[in-house]
């Protein structure tokens, strides 16, 4: 059986300096950056999601970053499928492939693979969004919990996306999502994974996303946000709860003042990135923790590592 070369992963916060490390790798090491974060999978809000400019990428061939449109409901699975067809591509090149992000359920997916849960049908889950707000959060979870009382139990009400789903999976294969879950795992990346977690000090992370989102408005975020509005689409896609998007539609609806609008989306981010931190340290197992610049000798190590 033919055993892949390694993989390097890394791991972050938002606003710690991912996408510059996997630059500078993917110059080191021949390599190629794979998107990992499920906001940058969407096309429509490329500033306010951070994605990297064209500039910015250097010329390094970069995957996953703005292929589906807001519309679209992506998927750990999906994003697995398209991870594996973007490996195989990096490695036939002879290339290096870099996965980056900071959605834990997408690397931990990639590192694991994740339970064969069927897709629950469109018609499924709008009958499901609309039962949801017709009993709200606490009747809502109480009717799961009669077919899944191993979720219901583990949800807060107004975990909407989550109830949604598990409800959806029950009325769309008559098993319980609890049960899927403890079904053997698939799709997890091939190959050994070079672990890496970027982990700043809280206040230089801090005044990081401060000083980032000041620029993401000055730089064409509420232009973003205005386009998407305009769209008129469902609130619960995935990337209508992007950060900083609740606030700048408040603000361009008169609703609150653009001071507001700026703190509302810092504070909301910083909260974002210390969840961020806590799941990197209670379920990564980094191989390599960056708290600061990292120097010659760690190319050097990384460079042992995939060898």
């Amino acid at each position: 059986m033919k055993v892949e070369r390694p993989y390097i992963m890394i791991a972050g916060p938002t606003a710690s300096g991912k996408s510059q490390l996997a630059i500078d790798l993917a110059k080191h090491c021949g390599g190629a950056v794979i998107n990992a974060d499920s906001m940058q999978l969407y096309a429509d809000l490329s500033i306010l999601t951070a994605r990297p400019h064209p500039r910015e990428m250097q010329d390094i061939p970069h995957y996953l970053f703005g292929v589906f449109d807001a519309a679209h409901r992506a998927s750990v699975a999906e994003w697995l499928g398209h991870v594996a067809r973007a490996i195989a591509a990096v490695r036939a090149s002879g290339q290096l492939p870099i996965i980056i992000g900071g959605t834990g359920m997408y690397l931990q997916a990639g590192l694991r693979g994740i339970a064969p849960v069927p897709d629950v049908p469109p018609q499924t889950h709008q009958q499901c969004v609309d039962l949801y707000k017709r009993l709200g959060g606490a009747k809502f979870r109480d009717a799961l919990g009669a077919d899944d009382p191993a979720i219901a139990v583990r949800l807060a009400d107004g975990d909407s996306q989550r109830l949604i789903r598990a409800m959806g999976v029950v009325l769309a294969t008559g098993r319980p999502l609890s049960w899927w879950q403890q079904q053997p795992r698939k799709g997890a990346i091939s190959g050994a994974a070079v672990t890496i977690a970027m982990m700043p000090p809280r206040s230089m992370l801090y005044d990081r996303i401060n000083q980032r989102f000041d620029d993401m408005f000055a730089g064409g975020a509420i232009d973003e946000v205005r386009s998407l509005m305009a769209r008129q689409l469902d609130p619960g896609l995935p990337l209508m709860k992007a950060l900083g998007v609740a606030p700048l539609m408040a603000f361009l609806r008169d609703e609150i003042t653009e001071d507001d609008a700026k703190f509302i989306a810092k504070r909301d981010s910083r909260r974002y990135a210390k969840r961020q931190m806590t799941w990197i340290r209670n379920n990564f197992n980094a191989q390599i923790i960056l708290e600061k610049k990292y120097s010659e000798s760690f190319f050097e190590k990384i460079f042992s590592l995939i060898r």
